[in-house]
């Protein structure tokens, strides 16, 4: 995959999965003690769906384009609300159109998961964000530069993952998101967590993955099941059959502690995501706990 985030940036993938971590989030902000995000993977932030990469694929358009503009059943509608809120308000928060810039629909920037969690965010509440690619490292900064509680690093994000836990306020949510750029990936993923829950065993921690080739998944799902790490969600999300192991029919995230509430939003949104984001016969989702 060419997985620098801009060339996908308010695709499919990310509506769902960004919907996740601002349910996480929502539900962490219910009790006052502070807790702290942190994003392994985090990209550049924030993203103009009208420069050359995004124009390239435009994913946006069948995926955040497609919510937008979508008539959402009620049930629906109230779990997609804080985080359509995020969305909607993202032009007025950095600027409208440049010069010699149209506006390409509803929307001209989407938000990565570090700049929705510091929008998120309380006072009390800090984000760490970290960021390997340089180029995107540096505009990472600048996208977070207005929130006096966060934090950006620019190193390997398994060795971030190392270096900044356990966070002292002992509640939080980390997001593991890795570009799938390298074989292995999913290996990675596994001990990466394997690391981060001997340092941080309360917290809640969310794992994206694609779905190309479903028998890597359910290996990939019988090893998480078999390391006996506490409660663990499964969600998968597939736009198509997955019947070519070469085109990105689905993905997944793998939420370790997830909040009580969570199995229940997601039953209540996912069907009305299914008929706005399917792409043909196949689309579906299904929540299973390893």
């Amino acid at each position: 995959m060419n997985y620098r985030h801009v060339y996908h940036a308010g695709n499919f993938a990310d509506v769902l999965k960004h919907l996740v971590l601002t349910l996480v989030i929502t539900y962490l902000k219910r009790k006052p003690t502070p807790f702290r995000v942190i994003d392994t993977h985090a990209g550049a932030g924030l993203y103009h769906l009208g420069c050359i990469e995004a124009e390239k694929t435009g994913e946006w358009r069948s995926g955040i384009g497609r919510v937008l503009s979508a008539e959402l059943p009620g049930d629906a509608a109230a779990v997609l609300a804080p985080y359509l809120d995020i969305i909607r308000g993202i032009d007025e928060d950095f600027g409208g159109t440049g010069p010699g810039e149209k506006r390409r629909g509803e929307l001209l920037h989407y938000p990565g998961s570090p700049l929705i969690a510091a929008r998120l965010l309380r006072a009390q509440d800090f984000l760490i964000a970290n960021e390997l690619h340089p180029d995107d490292c540096r505009a990472l900064q600048h996208a977070l530069g207005r929130f006096g509680n966060t934090k950006v690093m620019g190193i390997d994000g398994y060795v971030a993952l190392k270096a900044v836990l356990p966070p002292k306020e002992r509640r939080g949510v980390v997001l593991i998101d890795p570009p799938f750029e390298e074989p292995g990936e999913l290996g990675r993923l596994l001990a990466g967590l394997r690391e981060g829950v001997k340092r941080f065993q309360t917290g809640t921690f969310v794992m994206w993955h694609p779905i190309k080739d479903p028998r890597a998944i359910s290996g990939f799902k019988r090893e998480l099941a078999g390391l006996g790490l506490g409660k663990l969600m499964a969600v998968e999300f597939h736009v198509q059959a997955p019947d070519d192991v070469e085109r990105l029919n689905g993905h997944g995230l793998v939420i370790l502690n997830p909040p009580f509430t969570l199995g229940d939003d997601l039953k209540r949104v996912l069907p009305a995501l299914v008929s706005i984001l399917g792409a043909g016969d196949g689309a579906g989702f299904e929540i299973t706990a390893l």
